[in-house]
This record gives C-alpha cells, structure tokens and sequence, in this order.
C-alpha cells in the first residue's frame, strides 16, 4: 500500500530461527511469521530531517 508523498507498507517475511524460554533456558524455535514494514517517501524524510 501507497500513500503518497508519506510512503509505503509492505509485508515481509522474518525467518524461522533459534530462542531460549527465558526461565528454563531451553532452546526452542520461533516459527517463520509475516510482518508489516514501513518505508518512508522523500517528502516524509524531507520533513522529519531536514
């Protein structure tokens, strides 16, 4: 999705990968997901930082 002259959502996929259960300290693993990304357009960027 586009929203001119702000940017842009897109949808990106993270990996599946390797954690630890915070208390038994077990590995596990996180699963693949889809999660949203933002990529800013020029006249955004313009004004935020100029």
């Amino acid at each position: 999705m586009t929203l001119v002259g702000f940017g842009s959502f897109e949808r990106r996929e993270r990996c599946q990968r390797e954690g630890r259960n915070s208390k038994t300290n077990e590995p596990l693993i996180i699963p693949a997901t889809k999660v949203p990304a933002f990529s800013p357009g020029k006249q955004f960027r313009e004004k935020v930082a100029p």
